[in-house]
């Protein structure tokens, strides 16, 4: 009997490490991987304003039903395992819901401090839903209900800090075997990259594994002022969901 593949979907938002992770998994010679596969539908329908929009919209599919059907189909070159990076906040509320029961759900986090400072780099006056973590703590408990059991919940410091460890303990948890090819990768693009690449990927185009993040926390002080009630919001939902990250 041929084995079911394993259909990945990792929830993150923007401004985190899911663009080194999806590296991680492509390094992989058993895994195929998706870059955002509903951003072009979000891009249309909301008329955000982001770097490459006409050109992501033109390039890639709009209709969210022929992206579900997609990614619920046949796996990219047979492979056993088909990881897909999602944005949660392109998970928009006129979306249905049921295909995700189908997945493996996973969710990467980071400290909101750290992606308040860096969105207000490309993203001047985000509100709440632009981080996406609201619609992270909804998909969590969502799929907590229906499985009966805690999602897997990654935070990116925890990678960071000890990416083998971190790595290990996903796989664990996503029923799949820890492959030592997720801990470095060779520079450069990836035909899998969106066409969004060139606004977003070049610090991750020039890395080869995952950096130790040395440098200290930002400071409240470095939130931009007009993003200070934001973070307060942010934090909270940062929270429930950190409680349950598997390095916790």
């Amino acid at each position: 009997m041929p084995t079911e593949p394993s259909r990945i979907a990792m929830w993150s938002g923007p401004r985190n490490i899911s663009t080194a992770m999806m590296r991680a998994w492509s390094n992989r010679p058993d895994t195929a991987v998706t870059d955002e596969p509903l951003y072009a539908h979000y891009l249309l329908t909301t008329g955000a304003d982001h770097p490459g929009r006409d050109e992501v919209i033109a390039a890639c599919e709009t209709d969210w039903r022929k992206v579900v059907a997609d990614l619920t189909g046949p796996v990219p070159g047979g492979k056993p395992i088909w990881y897909q990076k999602h944005m949660s906040h392109h998970l928009l509320p006129d979306l249905d819901r049921v295909w995700i029961n189908g997945l493996r759900n996973c969710f990467l986090i980071r400290d909101p401090i750290r992606v308040l400072v860096s969105l207000a780099r490309v993203t001047p006056n985000p509100g709440l839903d632009d981080t996406g973590l609201p619609q992270q703590v909804e998909l969590f408990h969502a799929v907590r209900r229906f499985t009966g059991a805690t999602p897997p919940v990654v935070d990116a410091a925890d990678i960071l800090a000890d990416p083998r460890r971190a790595l290990a303990a996903l796989c664990a948890a996503l029923g799949v075997p820890f492959d030592g090819a997720m801990l470095s990768w060779p520079p450069g693009p990836r035909p899998t990259d969106g066409v969004w690449a060139s606004h977003w990927y070049a610090a991750v185009e020039q890395s080869t594994g995952f950096v130790p993040d040395r440098s200290p926390p930002p400071t409240h002080a470095e939130i931009p002022v007009h993003l200070r009630p934001l973070y307060q919001q942010c934090l909270p939902l940062y929270d429930e969901l950190h409680r349950h990250r598997l390095l916790g």
